[in-house]
């Protein structure tokens, strides 16, 4: 369901069906390309299959923004015509107001949805038939719940009584449902596959020229048409290898300015870590240096020198190995 509200509500309403014509197509073109793929899988059908058509209760016919709408719209989706707050009407009014609706469009050769044709034998002929003389639908529309003898129905209350919504008596709404949902709707999606898409389908395919031009139907010679088919193709063939050209010189470009940039980014970490390297061998020396001096200053002020004491620390390690020795012999003899 797709609701279009305020439609024709602005003062300059010229070229208002165009989004709703947009929008039934985009719907014909998603079907046609999910058609056109290789792989082809099962898509929900989302084609507008009715077009429900309010119209105002004037009692004056159609408005000249009416005719326009549905001529635009009559060869691109089923339109069902219907007169909306039909309750604002008497019964002879709005019978009045559907023929004169009726005749309007005839007159302006408006295509609307016509019931199939069936044999008069058969129940669905006086099924349609009854279908038929109801169009254009006069239907009511209500929010509210009235109780009525006991029964609750939904309807709009009015002081000389009740406009009940789901009785035939009073409008056409049960009648309109009906027809929609239950009895005409494979019709309905029939219509939609086998007219107005194929309608659109044949539109969009013989706009595909070579040059994405609407194709033309030719008088030339065969072979001549056949030449300058030849001509035209050999140009696009031309155009389509200059381009892949130019897409591939650009990728080059890309990637070796890629390759620039990483080599870039690889000797400017190769130098960051020289640097690094160089500057911890300056520091490691520093502190050599540092070493040195501290160990002179204390050589000169105790008066002996790293390596004497290193001397005199094995001495006296084997000193202490000697005694040790000594006192397990005694203790064994």
């Amino acid at each position: 369901m797709v609701d279009t509200p305020g439609f024709g509500d602005a003062v300059d309403n010229s070229n208002c069906w165009t989004p709703i014509i947009e929008f039934i197509e985009s719907k014909y073109e998603d079907y046609l390309n999910s058609e056109a793929r290789v792989t082809r899988k099962i898509t929900p059908d989302q084609r507008v299959h009715c077009c429900l058509y309010f119209i105002q209760p004037s009692g004056h016919g159609l408005k000249s923004l009416d005719i326009e709408f549905m001529k635009r719209l009559c060869d691109k989706v089923n339109i069902i015509p219907v007169i909306a707050k039909a309750d604002t009407l008497t019964a002879d009014e709005c019978a009045l107001f559907k023929k004169q609706i009726l005749n309007e469009i005839a007159q302006h050769k408006i295509k609307i949805y016509e019931f199939p044709d069936t044999s008069e034998e058969d129940e669905e002929h006086k099924l349609n038939k009854s279908l038929k003389d109801r169009v254009p639908f006069a239907v009511v529309g209500s929010n509210t719940v009235i109780e009525v003898e006991g029964k609750k129905v939904r309807g709009r209350k009015y002081p000389w009584g009740i406009a009940e919504v789901e009785n035939l008596e009073h409008c056409d709404f049960i009648a309109l449902r009906n027809m929609v949902i239950r009895t005409h709707l494979q019709d309905l999606k029939d219509v939609t596959n086998n007219v107005h898409y194929e309608n659109y389908r044949c539109r969009k395919l013989a706009g595909l020229g070579a040059d994405g031009k609407p194709t033309r139907i030719s008088n030339k010679n065969p072979l001549a048409q056949m030449d300058e088919e030849k001509r035209e193709h050999d140009l696009k063939m031309k155009k389509m290898e200059a381009e892949m050209e130019q897409v591939f010189e650009m990728k080059v470009r890309e990637k070796k300015q890629k390759l620039k940039d990483s080599e870039a980014e690889l000797t400017r970490r190769h130098e960051a870590t020289k640097k690094s390297l160089e500057q911890q061998a300056k520091e490691l020396e520093e502190k050599r240096r540092q070493f040195e001096l501290e160990k002179e200053s204390w050589e000169k002020e105790n008066q002996v020198t790293v390596e004497e004491l290193r001397r005199r620390s094995l001495e006296g390690s084997r000193e202490t190995v000697d005694g040790k020795k000594e006192k397990k012999k005694k203790g064994l003899f």
